[in-house]
Parts: structure tokens; C-alpha cells; sequence
């Protein structure tokens, strides 16, 4: 209850940020000129204004699309605000393994350095789909996906904290609903990558998002086993205000909406803590944390768990191998 108070009120946590601090007031006084950053899912929404306050603050952006021409309108945006921005446009379906091999090529042939990953973007599709790679849509979208463009990026990440000698981030956006998702997580992918009637759309978006947060926990690991100079860390935005298009009649009716609205953030408060677990001084060596509002927070006891972590690390190495022998067949993966 006291936790639902805070966040109604926007009481400032011990960062001295909170629920209603926006994007831009976390990072405010950061200079982030000698930064490069990639920001997946920067079109709209979080993603957009994400990739806006990093190049108000001087970041060179790299932002992967699916849909190109959105891609260039949130450029133009951006650029008409601060003229001086350095903004790369880039092809990138995150559904696709292939895809996620092709960018990350292009991406290598430009001879930047990469000092921010943000693997922002994500899709809740109520529709049943299986990727071109026979995972079920969702997992491959938002997580699978971020998955190997991540494990691809990290040689490209090492040599430019090595050359910089600026320690590199990894944001992964994740949300509190991975809380939601409880039973086998390699078994249930099986069900929904091979039979629709099993799929449900809220159940298959909290097990990618709880793979995101178990991904967060093994890459910080692994990071440390490494002694990479990179820090990786899970955040959960909160759920964005939208317009409410429901006819609204009676006083009951506007007390439930004007309830609801006050649980909700606006775009600039929910990039929040996005940009400032990616940019704040106060994060430096800080890896392998959960963070809501701004301030350190905790996973679900299953998104805490090493155990599960290593375990989906492993079927993610097989889902993503280019080796025919470990194609990951949901019928035979344990």
C-alpha cells in the first residue's frame, strides 16, 4: 500500500527520482557527446523519446527499424528539434535471426564505436504468429531477438571500452508483468511455437518479458566472468497514459477513469528510467539490477533465479545457432 502511495504521489526514491520524473530531468547536466548509442524500437513512444533526450545531450544515435519511413519521420523530428544531432537510420526485423546477422554487419562496416545498447523494442500481438524461424512471435520479437543482436554487438562493445576507456551499458526494457508468467519456460514456448490452441497473447508477452529480465542476470554474470568493462541492467517503464476512447457516462464511470489515468505515466515519464540507467553517473559498475521509477527495485522471485537464468541462456544458444545440429526443435529441447 505505502508502495502505491509513493508512486501516486511521485515521492523521489533514494536516487532522488521517482514516478513522475521524466527523461529529460534525469538527465539533465549529462554530456553525452563522446557517446554512440543504439536504440532499438525508437519510432514511437518510449523508443522515440528515448533516442530524443539522448541527442539532446549530445549522443550520436543509431536507431534499427523494422519500418523505415517511421524510422526517418522520428529522425526529422528529432533533428528539427536539435539541429546539430547525428542519427543513423538502419533496417532491422527483430523477428529474424537473419535480420539481426545482416544489421549487425552493416552496423560493423560504418567503423563506429558502440557505447550504448538500449534493446527498447517490443510487441504484444493478440494474434497467434510464428517467426520465420519457427518461434512463436512474441518471444522471438522481444526477446530472441534482442538476444543476438546483443550477444553480436558485445566484441564491438569490448574494443570500444578498451579504445574509449568509457564503460560500455546494456539496457534491456523489460516490465513488471514478467511477474505474471509462472510454470515451465522452455515448455511452454514448446506448446505455443507448436500448437495456437495453447497460446494466450498476455501470458506468452509476461514470459518475454521475464526473459528479459533472466537475460539481464546471466549477461551480468558473464560480463563479470569476462572482466568486460560493460554493465547490463533490466528496467520496467511503467504503463504509458493513452487517450481513452470509451464513451464515459455517469459519475461512477468518471471516477474509475480518472483512477485509472492516475496510475498511468505520459512518454516523458515513462522513458525515464530508461535514460537514466543508461546515462547516470550514479550507475557506473552497477550490472545485473532491476530497476523501476528510476530507483533499484526487485525482479519476481522467477526472474531472480540463476538457475532459470543459465537455463534459458543455454536454449537461446540453440535457437540461435547457425549449427544444423543444434537447431532448436521445441518438440525434443528440455
Amino acid at each position: 500500500m505505502l508502495q502505491t502511495v509513493k508512486y501516486l504521489i511521485g515521492s523521489a526514491g533514494p536516487t532522488g527520482f521517482g514516478s513522475k520524473s521524466t527523461a529529460d530531468q534525469v538527465t539533465a547536466g549529462c554530456d553525452l557527446r563522446s557517446i554512440t548509442a543504439i536504440i532499438t524500437g525508437a519510432t514511437s513512444g518510449i523508443g522515440a523519446e528515448t533516442a530524443r533526450v539522448l541527442a539532446k545531450q549530445g549522443a550520436r544515435l543509431v536507431l534499427p527499424a523494422r519500418n523505415m519511413k517511421a524510422a526517418e519521420d522520428t529522425k526529422a523530428r528529432i533533428v528539427s528539434e536539435f539541429p546539430d544531432s547525428q542519427i543513423i537510420v538502419m533496417a532491422l526485423d527483430l523477428s529474424s535471426l537473419n535480420s539481426v546477422r545482416s544489421f549487425v554487419r552493416e552496423f560493423e562496416s560504418l567503423n563506429l564505436p558502440l557505447n550504448l545498447l538500449i534493446n527498447n523494442a517490443g510487441k504484444f500481438p493478440h494474434e497467434h504468429a510464428i517467426s520465420e524461424d519457427g518461434i512463436e512471435m512474441t518471444f522471438a520479437t522481444n526477446y530472441l531477438g534482442h538476444f543476438l543482436l546483443t550477444k553480436l554487438l558485445l566484441r564491438k562493445m569490448i574494443g570500444t571500452v578498451k579504445e574509449s576507456g568509457i564503460q560500455g551499458r546494456i539496457v534491456n526494457v523489460s516490465s513488471a508483468i514478467h511477474g505474471w508468467f509462472s510454470g515451465h519456460i522452455i515448455q511452454y514456448l514448446q506448446e505455443i511455437s507448436r500448437n495456437k490452441s495453447q497460446y494466450d497473447a498476455t501470458r506468452a508477452y509476461a514470459l518475454s518479458k521475464l526473459a528479459n529480465v533472466l537475460h539481464t542476470k546471466e549477461l551480468a554474470q558473464r560480463l563479470k566472468q569476462m572482466e568486460a568493462n560493460i554493465t547490463v541492467n533490466c528496467i520496467h517503464p511503467g504503463i504509458v497514459r493513452t487517450r481513452l476512447t470509451r464513451e464515459r457516462e455517469g459519475l461512477l464511470t468518471d471516477i474509475v477513469f480518472f483512477m485509472a489515468s492516475k496510475l498511468l505515466k505520459t512518454i516523458p515519464q515513462a522513458a525515464a528510467t530508461t535514460c537514466y540507467v543508461a546515462t547516470h553517473p550514479r550507475l557506473l559498475n552497477v550490472s545485473g539490477k532491476y530497476f523501476a521509477d528510476c530507483n533499484e527495485a526487485s525482479p519476481s522471485k522467477f526472474g531472480s533465479s540463476s538457475t532459470e537464468a543459465e537455463r534459458l541462456w543455454s536454449a537461446s544458444d540453440i535457437m540461435v545457432s547457425r549449427d544444423p545440429k543444434a537447431v532448436f526443435d521445441p518438440l525434443n529441447t528440455t
